[in-house]
């Protein structure tokens, strides 16, 4: 079972926020518990390739695939243009895959990705149960479901550079510089943007200068805590803003 409190953030608060915004219905309880249930799987999958495909950690990798299926099923039957998704979510997969089986899984770049894939599912669920938009993906169409993966993705993106600033590459110049920089960016696409965002962004972009640098011994589950706050800070944020 994933131990990391941002993962969790990471994976909820997207669908959520999309489910809210667009038409709420029970077929989002279903694609949420789904969508849980194929990440655990992808966990599950990971751990087993870091291992060298041991043996010990294949039972979870086949008990989470199959409740992922016999929950996804149904969705699918209901919803089938949702399989279309698939062409999105195939690659991206296999290649965080990749990173796990040369163990490189802590790699930016596979950060990118699994953040790239829990913020899509702002477009997924967003454009859930709405009418037929005209694009071939379902939802995508639709530009709000866009703008809420876009702010998750910014967001998460900046979680990933932050907190390495704060662990894995802590006092490391070129890591601080580079979250800094990215965080002051996107605070300011998204202030000409989305004002609401801009200004949340604005803050991270502010925590991003300052903690690494006078809290720099923090605590990693008070790091995840923290990641935790600002991630339902956002969702209200994204919930009741203007798009």
């Amino acid at each position: 079972m994933p131990n990391h409190h941002g993962a969790w953030a990471m994976l909820l608060l997207p669908l959520v926020v999309g489910a809210i915004r667009g038409d709420l219905g029970l077929a989002h309880a279903w694609l949420l518990l789904a969508w849980l249930l194929a990440y655990l799987a992808y966990w599950a999958t990971s751990v087993w390739l870091r291992s060298r495909l041991r043996a010990r950690y294949r039972p979870p990798v086949v008990a989470y695939a199959a409740a992922a299926a016999a929950v996804g099923g149904p969705l699918l039957l209901a919803e089938p243009d949702l399989v279309r998704w698939g062409v999105v979510y195939a690659p991206l997969l296999a290649a965080s895959l990749a990173f796990s089986a040369r163990r490189a899984e802590r790699a930016l770049v596979n950060d990118v990705l699994t953040v790239a894939a829990a913020a899509l599912m702002a477009v997924v669920a967003y454009g859930l149960g709405r009418p037929d938009d005209g694009a071939w993906l379902p939802g995508a169409g639709l530009a709000p479901g866009w703008m809420l993966a876009a702010a998750c993705f910014a967001y998460f993106v900046g979680t990933a550079l932050y907190v390495k600033t704060m662990i894995r590459n802590r006092g490391s110049r070129a890591m601080f510089a580079a979250s800094v920089v990215y965080h002051v960016a996107v605070a300011a696409v998204f202030a000409w943007w989305l004002p609401w965002v801009g200004g949340f962004l604005a803050l991270m972009a502010v925590r991003a200068c300052l903690v690494p640098r006078h809290w720099p011994s923090a605590r990693p589950s008070a790091i995840g805590v923290g990641e935790v706050v600002a991630s339902v800070v956002l969702a209200v944020v994204l919930t009741v803003a203007p798009l």
